[in-house]
């Protein structure tokens, strides 16, 4: 058990300008989407790809990212907040964003990119599918690095749980609303020692499965030729059931909690992924067994 390190936010400073480590994290998951991307399209030049295909996919990309996430936070976690206070929907310094708006959002760009390219959506989206993964692995490693987003109470001889101080507020809530079991499972005398209580880091289990995993997942199939659609179903249950396990070990959002059938909101919001994920793979195959024309992988 350990304490979290209370990194500073700020990685660093280019004269005025303060380089926050979230912001650093999206920068780098851009960077290895533009790297992994045109090594890949380098490899489907035979299939209408080139490596600067990739740079104009970021651009629609970037814009899908942000404007999804933070809409997405807005409708689904915080409605009522900011249909109050509208002038706050694009205060995104705020912080609040959300991966299944931005994923909607991206959904978007990408299909304003097919039709600028003449290209056919899901052909773009099995492009695109085995380069994300890197990028949202770096992102819960900012979640990690500025203490949010962080885990459910664990035991304390878990050797990975770790002590979040920005969790304070809610581990004395916890605390005080648990105080029976927190005698069973030996919490109370860490809690008056430290005034905090073990929890998962799941961040870093988010970053390992939805991104390292996923990734290599990913990656090894599309290597091989598949019925167009059938990477971008693999992605959509790949994240979408990882992103349910984690769940579990997550801390709901404590404006939201636990809602029915004891699901938080992001299992719910991962279930149709996983659905339809399931759907899209089942039709590839099916188009392909009536000689759709499928593409190659890198």
């Amino acid at each position: 058990m350990v304490v979290h390190p209370q990194f500073d936010p700020i990685a660093f400073e280019l004269g005025p300008v303060a380089v926050r480590w979230y912001g650093l994290m999206y920068l780098i998951g851009f960077v290895l989407f533009v790297v992994l991307g045109k090594y890949r399209a380098r490899q489907n030049l035979l299939t209408g790809w080139h490596p600067r295909d990739v740079d104009d996919m970021l651009f629609y990309g970037v814009f899908g990212v942000i404007l999804g996430g933070r809409l997405g936070y807005v409708l689904f976690y915080k409605p009522g907040y900011y249909f109050a206070h509208p002038a706050e929907v694009l205060a995104l310094w705020q912080g609040g964003m959300s991966f299944h708006g931005g994923f909607l959002g991206v959904l978007i760009a990408l299909w304003l990119f097919a039709r600028r390219r003449h290209k056919r959506w899901l052909e773009v989206t099995d492009f695109v599918a085995p380069l994300c993964p890197l990028g949202l692995a770096v992102g819960r490693l900012g979640n990690f690095i500025n203490g949010e987003l962080w885990g459910r109470v664990t035991d304390p001889s878990a050797p990975w749980a770790v002590l979040f101080p920005q969790a304070m507020a809610e581990d004395r809530l916890w605390i005080n609303s648990h105080a029976q079991e927190a005698v069973a499972r030996g919490l109370t005398a860490i809690y008056e020692r430290t005034g905090m209580l073990p929890r998962h880091p799941s961040q870093l289990y988010e970053s390992a499965l939805e991104g390292i995993v996923l990734f290599f997942v990913l990656w090894i199939y599309a290597r091989r030729r598949h019925p167009v659609g059938a990477v971008s179903g693999l992605f959509l249950i790949g994240y979408g059931c990882f992103r349910f396990l984690v769940e579990y070990a997550r801390e709901p959002d404590n404006f939201l909690g636990i809602l029915a059938l004891g699901f938080s909101m992001g299992q719910w919001l991962s279930l149709p992924m996983i659905v339809l994920g399931v759907i899209l793979m089942v039709w590839a195959h099916w188009r392909a067994r009536r000689a759709e024309p499928t593409i190659y992988g890198s």
